[in-house]
């Protein structure tokens, strides 16, 4: 039998045949002129994916590398942050400012649960001297997407540096960076880019930089100073390959259009969670986004085999849980280069490893219940 893959895991995603072909482009010195024009169009073009009109600077590193410029320029030791643990990448927050020996004050959370704008504004008036505020967009381990814009009102008109984590999140959710008055973003290239992984990106307004100018952190690869005192080039080595990969990805994102990008993870992410309720199944988080839609695992079912079965058998990856909800929950992504066929494929998947392992599901209810909101959404168009 056949078997064709199908990456539905919230990262990496899939990559677009003519964004892998730029990859393959012969590789040029990255200290000609004819290079750092192709990175000075693509760093300019990479504004329209964060909606601002700041300067965007690429780093070669996954999302991390970008979380942990975030810190490393923004504060110094012993500078108060204010830090959303809410999940896995909330608490990589915390753990990259205490290796910058940052004074930390979590605001932390059941996972599964989304901050508030009112939680954010009480943390911010019990620490007056907070510099930072770090969130997460979207809450990869649990598939929760926060009221950003909300927490964005209450932090820009203070001195408070807002700051998100939109590595998943970046094209998945609506995210207006200089509308809202969102200060510093960041993102890899993994995810809603549809890029191998390799890259972060960043992007940080006027009001940042005013703490970039005070931060007395140790750092040398990751020193915005240096990125913006060389920019449109890089101070360091540049990915010239990932880069060609980059201008194109930005080109398909434009060709389609933002909004239009912004609808259709909303769209698949509405068919996968009626799909998943539809099997009886009930879903992980208190305020589900766009990027991946969380499940608990069914009583007596294995939730480690579920997704190996799912992945080695059928072909269809999808993502488990991770640290104390690892085999509690699986993960089925709705991210990046991603066809209403896909997700279909994803849930026919999920109904045959259900009745594999003893949970008996009608075959075809999920399906059905997907394709409703599909056919609702974009047949009927």
């Amino acid at each position: 039998m056949i078997k064709k893959n199908y990456l539905l895991s919230p990262g990496p995603t899939p990559v677009p045949f003519d964004v892998l072909l730029e990859g393959a482009r012969e590789t040029i010195h990255h200290r000609t002129p004819q290079f750092v024009s192709i990175l000075e169009e693509t760093l300019e073009e990479a504004k329209y994916l964060f909606q601002t009109k700041n300067n965007v600077f690429a780093f070669l590193s996954s999302g991390t590398g970008a979380l942990e410029a975030a810190v490393a320029n923004l504060l110094s030791p012993g500078d108060k942050a204010i830090i959303v643990e809410a999940g896995k990448f909330g608490e990589r927050w915390r753990e990259i400012a205490e290796a910058y020996n940052v004074n930390v004050v979590s605001i932390k959370l059941e996972w599964g649960e989304a901050v508030t704008p009112e939680q954010i504004k009480k943390a911010i008036e019990d620490n007056p001297d907070a510099k930072v505020v770090f969130t997460t967009y979207s809450e990869t381990s649990t598939g929760t997407v926060i009221d950003l814009e909300g927490i964005a009102k209450v932090t820009r008109n203070t001195d408070v540096v807002l700051v998100t984590d939109a590595v998943s999140a970046l094209l998945a959710e609506p995210l207006k960076t200089d509308e809202w008055g969102i200060d510093v973003v960041v993102t890899g290239s993994q995810k809603g880019l549809m890029l191998p992984p390799g890259l972060a990106l960043i992007t940080l307004n006027e009001k940042a930089w005013k703490l970039v100018e005070q931060s007395k952190n140790s750092k040398y690869y990751f020193n915005l100073k240096a990125y913006r005192k060389s920019y449109p080039d890089n101070p360091w080595t540049p990915g010239v390959n990932l880069i060609y990969m980059l201008r194109k990805a930005i080109k398909l994102v434009k060709d389609e259009g933002i909004e239009n990008i912004w609808e259709r993870h909303r769209v698949l992410a509405d068919a996968t969670r009626s799909a998943v309720k539809a099997l009886g199944l009930e879903l992980f988080s208190k305020r589900p986004g766009n990027v991946a839609t969380a499940v608990k695992v069914p009583e007596g079912i294995d939730g480690k085999k579920l997704t190996k079965i799912m992945r080695d058998k059928y072909g269809v990856t999808i993502a488990g849980g991770q640290a104390h909800v690892k085999g509690k929950i699986f993960r089925i992504s709705t991210l990046g280069y991603l066809s209403i066929f896909d997700t279909i494929t994803g849930i026919a998947a999920l109904e045959f490893v259900l009745n594999e392992l003893g949970y008996k599901v009608e075959f075809g209810k999920g399906v059905k219940a997907a394709q409703e909101v599909l056919f609702k959404e974009v047949g009927q168009q």
